[in-house]
């Protein structure tokens, strides 16, 4: 139902019926879109439940991840040199939102609920080693190379910097899913009837997977079109333009989101942490690449380095994660600390 409501917004906007509703039609793209966001994770969930776990979150998060690059790199073409840094914001949007949104999210309820909550050390120190790596060469390195003035990298290293992140991400791939993937498996709890729930057969995962692909579509043209009332929406309100890629990750990493949240409280924090760290990977291994390909193959420049209070609250971030998910157990504390940082992180983007 979402997608055809998706299509059939897009049908409308394309043969002109749109503007005579003006404002309103504005809100219907919204609702449009996030429903498609909403059809596409449901349908990658699907996709996920038949292949079983680890593979199912690493499903879940490539399809949101798709999302978010398509998202970007139509924003960049169709902004120009005026949406320079709109990866950046995004990309460090989105990094901030689950390292301290979501996990601090997951671990305060899952804490609320079950007290003190565990899971494998092992997978997810493997996943914060390579997002510390990932973050801090793609977003803080920039602003100290000198081949290239400002906040950006020349082409010879904006090249090798995506090399370097497709390996970091596709290693952590391989240890997730084949190497060592018993340490991302997680810890059936009694009672769960997600998890002991019978798979959907392969009729129904390879439907789900075509219907993925539409909903992907749909939503990526209708962000493109929600782009111009958004950039204006947040001019109007004196925000800073990077509140645009705050707002643009926070619709992309919603349902994730919800999905992290619901394995949190069902005592699957193993899931929960999966879903989280392996969205934050696949943000930024994926989308830095991508966009660079996009900044090489049009002459478009690439400004990826964060301002100094990014930095310190970027650093902060990943040493607070290190040491609060480095012992396999959490509760609620380790949760409060993460979200206070979230919402000292929002608070400063929009009072700088």
């Amino acid at each position: 139902m979402c997608p055809a409501l998706a299509w059939g917004l897009l049908v409308a906007l394309g043969s002109g019926h749109a503007s005579s509703l003006g404002g309103l039609f504005d809100v219907l793209l919204v609702a449009g879109l996030v429903g498609g966001i909403l059809a596409a994770v449901f349908h990658a969930e699907v996709v996920a439940h038949r292949v079983g776990e680890p593979y199912g979150t690493l499903v879940l998060a490539l399809s949101v991840t798709a999302i978010e690059v398509a998202l970007i790199v139509s924003l960049m073409m169709a902004g120009g040199q005026a949406a320079t840094g709109l990866a950046r914001d995004t990309v460090f949007a989105s990094v901030m939102i689950i390292l301290n949104g979501m996990v601090g999210l997951c671990l305060l309820s899952g804490g609320r609920r079950h007290g003190e909550q565990s899971f494998s050390l092992y997978g997810v120190s493997a996943a914060l080693a390579t997002l510390a790596a990932i973050s801090v060469l793609t977003l803080v390195l920039p602003n100290f190379t000198t081949t290239a003035l400002g906040p950006v990298y020349s082409s010879s290293q904006l090249s090798f910097i995506a090399v370097v992140s497709l390996v970091l991400y596709g290693t952590f791939v391989l240890v997730q899913t084949v190497r060592h993937r018993d340490y991302f498996l997680p810890v059936v709890a009694a009672g769960d009837e997600e998890v002991h729930a019978d798979p959907p057969s392969t009729k129904m995962a390879l439907l789900s997977a075509a219907l993925l692909l539409v909903c992907l579509s749909a939503v990526v043209l209708l962000a493109k079109a929600l782009s111009p009332a958004l950039e204006t929406a947040v001019e109007g309100v004196g925000a800073p333009k990077t509140l645009v890629g705050i707002i643009i990750a926070t619709v992309v990493l919603l349902p994730e989101s919800i999905a992290a949240y619901q394995a949190a409280r069902a005592n699957r924090l193993q899931t929960s942490m999966n879903l989280a760290l392996g969205s934050a990977l696949a943000s930024i291994g994926l989308t830095i690449p991508a966009v660079a390909m996009v900044s090489l193959a049009t002459g478009l420049t690439l400004e990826l380095g964060i301002d100094d209070k990014s930095t310190v609250l970027l650093l902060l971030s990943l040493i607070v994660a290190t040491l609060s998910l480095g012992t396999g157990r959490t509760t609620v504390m380790q949760g409060t600390i993460h979200l206070v940082i979230f919402a000292v992180y929002l608070f400063t983007a929009i009072v700088p």
